[in-house]
């Protein structure tokens, strides 16, 4: 479901990070030496970094008590000194640790300092850097280099959470969205037919299969809940080698599947029985074990979409309606003040006025009554996750053992009627992960957040990761097509582009950049293809190319692959076209080609992110509308080139120095097999890149 109370995606921007980047356009201009270092009271701000991959951290995922190693790259010969500085919240105690030189990277370009936090202790601690060069200092945290310290418990200082793991199968996959419905078609036996039943006044429409790649709309107005095409369980799993061979993805995201009343099943029925137009409980099991098997293709992991913040008003809890052959054998809280479920909800003046989706029954979303959480160890906490029996216990178990929950509305989930957000609902998701850790240590919990998630992210315990609408998809959207997620007009340069990206990292542990999931389109937004006026795939490659390239899971809507069309919804949901699911598609082609990548290439997963071109500042490098950054570990280096203009690029100066590259040195292009040698620029190296409109390079070496 959206958030219609969203926060704003963008960032304010911190003064430090923009000037950061002006600096670095400034110092990197192709007309100059880009190095200037020398102990002369100026610390050179361009080529510090750190962050916690594995080059950098020692133990980015450390054990109580464990010991911490944490390095800092400077300019060669630049400073006099260095601290890692760290903060424990639990005891508000400051402690330094001084660092010292190490090595001199083999370009001799950087310093590297390090320092040991060799008792890390049992609670969170955050931490960032003082950098001296004679009698000039300069701080580092995560969100970059400042004049200022940072504060104590600032959200941009960098993370250490003993005990904090998030699952490596999230960290190292590569993921696939499926509204099924859409799908495919795998048992015609189970499809909804035109009438066979009505809900809320609406009667079931069943058009052909291939009427929904333009129209998924209903003949009734209001009604396109009702609209079905016949997708299901089955269906899904007699296309897993597409999934998992052609496109290479091996983690399947499955919108809701349980019994419900609606195409979307948003409104839940009964969280303990599948759909009947999707299957039975038996074809659920059947699924998830053939994606957990190889048969078919790599093994794989499947993430079932959990609506935990509102039922449907047909659920038997609630019982407002009946349709179809459901029926109950219990009275609902509708039905009675008596009813054993009345606590799961809240009524402000029963039976009519109830907390819903979005408001208060009559108005707001009355097909989907607001669960009510109570109090700890309540009946409702007791039967969505707290008991043996509850919802998600019982699917994370035999027979059907799924790999995670993706929790819909995850805010939202509260007492009383309130709108979530609050203590209580943290105290909900605490109580859920501990609940979901008992069952599978390894399984993800991803929540379902527009805006800064941090607040379920940042101490290892709630959520694992979100949808990475914040830090992914909005800044993509802007940048590339210049609209918002929701089609809305916005267009922003590359600088703003780059700080909104590095912004949106600063708020996060490493970790759980890690497995954030980023999506170009969802079941709630426009299609990436329409919001970019697909012609030729316009603008779609190139998101996929940073899709692919950039830190979190790549999370692809089913038919983007192809560039499938689609408005707001219901048109971001249309019928899969199976003509289309072959190489034969560039999109699909390249889809396949860069999962090939990932998966060859362990630091597009798990390394570092390093700034390389922040652009429209000037015309720094020759070419505007150019950005760059390069993942790296201490195997390989790999520099992602994205062109966000129209037309063809060439000899586009990329500072690939900044990356680690030495000159005379080669990389090649594996996105077009293109070598190209590092020259040198003023004693550091660059590389002269041809680059297509809405297209992109990855040059490894």
């Amino acid at each position: 479901m959206s958030q219609h109370d969203r926060k704003t995606g963008r960032p304010s921007g911190r003064a430090h990070l923009l000037m950061f980047i002006l600096l670095a356009g400034a110092l990197l201009s192709v007309s100059s030496r880009a190095l200037a270092c020398a102990n002369d009271n100026n610390v050179e701000w361009v080529q510090l970094f750190h962050d916690q991959g594995p080059m950098y951290d020692s133990n980015p995922e450390p054990a109580a008590n464990a010991s911490v190693t944490l390095t800092f790259r400077v300019c060669y010969h630049d400073i006099t000194s260095a601290n890692i500085v760290y903060y424990d919240a639990a005891t508000g105690d400051v402690t330094w640790v001084p660092m010292s030189w190490v090595s001199t990277d083999p370009t001799g370009q950087f310093d590297y300092w390090q320092g040991t936090i060799s008792d890390i202790g049992s609670t969170e601690l955050q931490y960032w850097f003082q950098i001296n060069d004679g009698s000039a200092t300069a701080w580092y945290n995560a969100a970059g280099p400042s004049t200022s310290e940072p504060a104590d418990n600032s959200p941009d200082n960098f993370y250490i959470i003993p005990g904090f793991t998030t699952p490596s199968w999230m960290q190292n996959g590569i993921g696939y969205q499926i509204f099924p419905d859409r799908f495919y078609d795998g048992d015609t036996s189970n499809d909804v037919t035109a009438g066979e039943f009505t809900y809320r006044g609406c009667a079931t429409e069943a058009p052909s299969w291939a009427s929904g790649y333009t129209n998924v709309a209903a003949s009734v107005s209001g009604c396109d809940s009702e609209v079905f095409f016949g997708g299901d369980l089955v269906g899904i799993q007699d296309k897993l080698s597409y999934i998992k061979q052609t496109l290479g993805a091996n983690i399947i995201w499955v919108n809701p599947v349980f019994e419900s009343p609606t195409n979307h099943k948003y409104d839940t029925a009964d969280y303990y029985t599948v759909d009947p137009a999707f299957g039975t409980n038996t074809d659920l099991e059947n699924l998830i074990s053939a994606v957990h098997g190889t048969s078919n293709g790599p093994e794989g992991y499947i993430i079932l979409d959990g609506v935990f913040n509102h039922t449907g008003d047909t659920n038997c809890w609630f019982g407002l309606y009946t349709y179809w052959n459901f029926t109950c054998s219990v009275t609902g809280a509708y039905q009675s003040q008596s009813s054993p479920y009345y606590s799961y909800y809240t009524f402000q003046s029963w039976p009519t006025e109830y907390y819903d989706f979005l408001g208060v029954a009559p108005n707001g979303t009355p097909s989907m009554p607001k669960l009510d959480y109570g109090a700890s160890g309540s009946a409702t906490r007791e039967q969505i996750y707290g008991s043996s029996s509850s919802v998600v216990q019982t699917y994370l178990k035999s027979p059907y053992g799924i790999d995670g929950w993706r929790l819909d509305a995850a805010q939202y989930l509260d007492s009383g009627g309130n709108g979530g957000s609050d203590a209580t609902n943290h105290q909900i998701m605490q109580e859920l992960r501990t609940a979901v850790t008992s069952i599978n240590p390894n399984a993800e919990i991803l929540g379902e957040y527009w805006g800064d998630a941090s607040a379920w992210l940042e101490d290892g315990t709630e959520w694992d990761s979100a949808m990475n609408y914040n830090g992914f998809t909005n800044p993509v959207s802007e940048w590339i097509c210049g609209v918002d997620e929701n089609g809305n007009s916005n267009s922003i340069d590359t600088a703003t582009f780059a700080t909104w990206l590095w912004d949106t990292r600063a708020d996060l542990p490493w970790n759980v950049q890690e497995v954030m999931t980023n999506e170009l389109s969802t079941q709630d937004t426009e299609r990436f293809a329409t919001r970019c006026s697909w012609t030729n795939g316009w603008g779609t490659y190139e998101g996929m190319i940073l899709q692919f390239t950039y830190v979190g899971t790549p999370m692809t809507y089913y038919g983007d692959e192809y560039g499938m069309l689609g408005g707001a919804d219901p048109d971001d949901r249309r019928t899969f076209d199976w003509s289309d699911a072959t190489t034969a598609n560039t999109g699909v082609a390249l889809v396949q080609q860069l999962s090939g990548i990932r998966n060859d290439y362990p630091e597009l997963r798990t390394g570092s992110v390093v700034p390389i071109i922040p652009d429209d500042t000037g015309d720094l490098y020759g070419t505007s509308g150019i950005f760059a950054f390069a993942r790296v570990d201490a195997n390989h280096r790999l520099v992602v080139v994205l062109n966000n203009t129209s037309s063809t690029q060439s000899d586009v100066a990329v500072p690939v120095w900044l990356a680690g590259d030495a000159i005379g040195s080669t990389v090649t292009d594996l996105v077009t097999g293109t070598q190209y040698t590092v020259s040198n620029n003023g004693g550091v190296g660059y590389v002269d890149v041809t680059v297509d409109g809405h297209y992109g390079a990855i040059l490894e070496q």
